[in-house]
């Protein structure tokens, strides 16, 4: 999740997030992993094309007066959602106001499908999409629908918990997606994710265990978690957090047995053996 900076909004750009734009996603980005697809990601199709249409048709792609409606309209602020404001209060964001509208419960869904920027976007998506489909592929199609909100809500309140009297929308996927991260190290911590690692004037592909990519990237959270203003740092690092841990917590609910063992052993099951609902 990212907290919008005005200033950067200014500038033509809105806070990125941890994943696409942060030093640790810039030296180490993971590319592919090792896991083959036992059933069509269509939801993780389906929620890359509405985070894409959203960006496009309701932000207007970053730029005009579209895109600093959207952050009031449906970003989640934290002191609407907790009552530190009333209704008919405004916040200031970039060259204007946000007004308090008392969307608070709806808000905690629609930020998840806005954006502060291109990077932004591009790399929550291509993050959702590296593990998205494998997590998907472990559940079913409809299971992983309320599995990416659930833990989309607990990142949105773990933010709104450290932050819980500001007037900065905060947006974007990266609390789902960070679940989805957390649900990945528990089902297939050995599998190999080939990644991408860039330091000064070294670039190399390098093939690692997801359990080392991931635990990294969790522990980064947490050490600038506990080091970074959940306002000023324009990245909500507790939203990673929780919506890690809760997807880590959460997936032994979610996930269906015959699927992981299967996608553990690399062997992709028959239509007799998904039987007519286990895909969904």
């Amino acid at each position: 999740m990212a907290p919008v900076s005005w200033r950067r909004w200014a500038r033509g750009w809105g806070r990125s997030e941890e994943c696409p734009r942060s030093r640790y996603a810039r030296s180490v980005f993971p590319l592919r992993d090792e896991n083959p697809t036992v059933i069509t990601p269509i939801v993780t199709v389906v929620l890359i094309a509405a985070n894409a249409a959203a960006w496009l048709f309701v932000q207007g792609a970053g730029t005009g007066e579209r895109f600093l409606a959207s952050l009031c309209a449906y970003g989640a602020i934290p002191g609407e959602i907790t009552g530190a404001f009333a209704l008919g209060d405004r916040v200031p964001l970039g060259p204007g106001t946000c007004g308090i509208g008392g969307l608070a419960g709806s808000a905690l869904v629609t930020s998840m499908f806005l954006h502060g920027g291109w990077f932004h976007l591009l790399g929550n998506m291509w993050f959702l999409w590296v593990f998205g489909n494998n997590i998907e592929d472990s559940m079913g199609h409809l299971r992983f629908v309320v599995f990416f909100l659930a833990t989309g809500l607990v990142a949105v309140l773990a933010h709104v918990l450290t932050a819980f009297d500001s007037g900065v929308p905060v947006v974007g996927a990266s609390g789902a997606i960070s679940g989805v991260m957390g649900a990945y190290l528990v089902l297939y911590p050995r599998v190999r994710v080939d990644t991408l690692i860039v330091l000064v004037v070294f670039v190399q592909i390098v093939r690692l265990p997801a359990a080392a990519v991931l635990i990294l990237w969790f522990v980064l959270q947490l050490l600038q978690g506990a080091v970074t203003s959940s306002v000023a740092g324009g990245v909500a690092f507790w939203a990673h957090v929780g919506g890690f841990a809760a997807g880590a917590a959460l997936i032994r609910l979610f996930a269906r047995s015959k699927l992981v063992e299967a996608k553990r052993a690399h062997r992709r099951l028959t239509r007799d053996e998904l039987g007519p609902w286990e895909r969904w």
